[in-house]
């Protein structure tokens, strides 16, 4: 039940962010929200290590694979998601979010000599096609140029999403739950805070203390970014890395509901149809005969 519990809470935490990052959008740029949710998210994952009264062993440490994976696992896909959010509503951005499983099967294929069945490879032009009828949906208020350049942005940022998984499962076996957060997260707050230097971002802005902005910086830090980190390696760790991945399919439906609730935001039909091809093909992508060693971990937020 702990499980279930953590599951749909995760689900929630994380269909949220992509709301709370629409809001922010509206006072900072990509790359001020994604500092501020890495700090946040040291800032709640330090107070609830020293409460767990582990010991860290820091000598030995695999550094380059652990800003290697910080960068591609943190820092740049944020700021990418932030970005596309400034053209495409956060239903769509938490559904083209749910291609990872996708991505990081084609990346493993690509650049990890992980060997893919042919169900496989049917779920990866599944998830295309899925992909291609998002494309073609309405985006009132954008052109063509705007709508394809948010959709760029989002599937990069997944691409990202997806090489870090498989670079991360070779080289941080060792690793513990515990430093890889927090390092994610310190690397992400390096890379944003050096591209704020140079795109002016290191100012307050005037309305940066209003209600809803600190609510939902609270939210995107210390909930997505700090407290999701550690629900989901607890049920990798609880359960398994197959079930922590069921969020996947959950987190879409979590941010299409937010936004439509709370953001007003209309979500087309064609859209819904495009969400289950590509459901179905992550389905098929993730399927691997019983005897397999191939583990693939499928999973990242906003």
């Amino acid at each position: 039940m702990k499980l279930y519990t953590a599951l749909f809470v995760l689900s929630l935490i994380w269909g949220m962010s992509f709301l709370f990052i629409k809001v922010l959008l509206d006072v900072f740029d990509p790359w001020q929200i994604v500092f501020i949710r890495c700090v946040l998210g040291i800032i709640t994952i330090i107070p609830l290590f020293l409460l767990s009264k582990q010991k860290l062993k820091w000598r030995g440490l695999p550094l380059k694979s652990l800003i290697i994976v910080g960068l591609l696992n943190a820092g740049l896909p944020w700021g990418l998601i932030a970005w596309s959010e400034t053209f495409l509503d956060s239903g769509y951005t938490a559904i083209l979010n749910a291609t990872t499983p996708i991505w990081t099967a084609m990346m493993g294929v690509l650049f990890f000599s992980v060997k893919m069945q042919w169900k496989q490879w049917i779920g990866v032009m599944v998830g295309f096609i899925g992909i291609i009828f998002l494309m073609d949906a309405d985006a009132p208020g954008l052109t063509q140029e705007q709508l394809l350049l948010g959709f760029v942005l989002m599937l990069i940022a997944t691409c990202c999403y997806g090489f870090s998984s498989q670079y991360a499962k070779k080289h941080l076996q060792e690793t513990t739950v515990w430093i890889t957060a927090s390092t994610t997260l310190l690397t992400g707050s390096v890379l944003s805070g050096l591209i704020m230097s140079f795109t002016g971002g290191w100012y307050l802005p005037d309305n940066a203390l209003e209600g809803n902005v600190i609510l939902s910086l609270i939210g995107l830090g210390m909930f997505g970014s700090g407290l999701a980190y550690l629900l989901y390696y607890y049920m990798i760790s609880a359960g398994s890395a197959e079930f922590a991945t069921l969020v996947t399919y959950l987190v879409p439906v979590s941010a299409v509901v937010w936004g439509s609730v709370l953001l007003n935001e209309k979500i087309p039909t064609i859209a819904y149809f495009g969400l289950f091809l590509i459901f179905f093909g992550v389905y098929l992508t993730g399927r691997k005969k019983r005897n397999s060693t191939i583990k693939i971990k499928q999973n990242r937020t906003a």
